[in-house]
């Protein structure tokens, strides 16, 4: 089993951390800093999803926004554009799930 790293961004700031890796599947942590942004990306050939961990994460999808506190999930289909942000003062946490891996 692994534990999320204890990451904390600076204002702005995004990091990262890859919590699983297989033929199968890629978990990573994101730590979005206050006023931090995930640009908007797609996967073509995978499904995405997110689960926000802490604070609350701004999601982009298709050019909609919903702030999405935590505990949240949020499934993206396989090509859906989808991003992420942090409006809020505080450091938000989600993971994202990607599988299968292209």
């Amino acid at each position: 089993m692994n534990q999320l790293p204890d990451i904390t961004p600076d204002a702005g700031e995004l990091e990262t951390a890859e919590l699983v890796v297989d033929d199968d599947v890629l978990v990573k942590a994101f730590y979005l800093g206050p006023g931090a942004e995930l640009d908007s990306h797609d996967h073509p050939d995978s499904v995405n999803v997110f689960h926000v961990l802490r604070g609350t994460v701004t999601v982009i999808q298709d050019g909609e926004e919903e702030a999405i506190p935590a505990p949240g999930v949020v499934h993206h289909e396989r090509g859906v554009e989808h991003g992420a942000r942090n409006d809020t003062d505080e450091v938000a946490v989600f993971t994202a799930s990607l599988c299968p891996l292209p």
